[in-house]
C-alpha cells in the first residue's frame, strides 16, 4: 500500500513539474487565445467557408483546452490564417477517359504564436481533402466535404499548436 502511494506522489509531483496537460496529450500553459476569423484568399470563394472552417478550429481548441477566447492581442496564444486553396480535381478514372471520383482539397496558411514559449510558435500550410463520385454535383455534396475535411484541418492544427505532432 505503501509503495503504490510513493509512485502516486512521485508520477503527480513529475506531471505538475512538466505543465498542464489534458487528456488529449495537450500541454496548455496559458489560459487565453485569440482566434481570427480566417480570410478566404482561394481563387474559388464558397461564402460558407470561411466561418465554417473558423468555427471548427475555434470548437476544437476551446473544447479540448479551457482556453478563455478573447478578441484582443493580451493572449497568451493568437492564431490566424487564411483559406489559400479550394480546388476540385479528378481523383480517380476508368478507361484512361471517364471520371469516376473527384477530389476537393482545401489548404489553410495558419500563423500560431505562443507568446509563453516562442519556441512552439509556427507559420504552416495544413492540407486535406475528400473525394467524391464524379458522378456527383459538386453543389450537393460540398457542405458534408466542407465538414470532413474542417474536421481533419482542426485536427491537424490543435495537434501542432499543442500536442506537437
Amino acid at each position: 500500500m505503501r509503495k503504490g502511494f510513493y509512485l502516486f506522489i512521485l508520477l503527480s509531483v513529475f506531471i505538475a513539474g512538466c505543465g498542464v496537460y489534458s487528456f488529449t496529450g495537450a500541454q496548455i500553459e496559458g489560459k487565453s487565445i485569440n482566434i481570427h476569423v480566417l480570410e478566404n484568399r482561394a481563387r474559388n470563394v464558397v461564402p460558407t467557408l470561411s466561418p465554417t472552417l473558423t468555427d471548427k478550429i475555434r470548437s476544437r481548441i476551446l473544447s479540448q483546452t479551457g482556453l478563455s477566447p478573447q478578441n484582443n492581442q493580451n493572449t497568451d496564444y493568437d492564431l490566424s490564417g487564411s483559406i489559400t486553396g479550394y480546388e476540385v480535381t479528378v481523383a480517380g478514372v476508368q478507361n484512361t477517359q471517364t471520371a469516376v471520383k473527384n477530389r476537393l482539397t482545401i489548404t489553410v496558411a495558419i500563423s500560431f504564436r505562443n507568446k509563453l514559449n516562442d519556441k512552439t510558435s509556427f507559420d504552416q500550410a495544413f492540407t486535406r481533402f475528400s473525394d467524391f463520385d464524379a458522378s456527383q454535383n459538386l453543389q450537393n455534396v460540398q457542405s458534408a466535404l466542407i465538414e470532413d475535411i474542417g474536421n481533419q484541418l482542426a485536427d491537424d492544427i490543435f495537434n501542432k499548436a499543442f500536442v506537437n505532432w
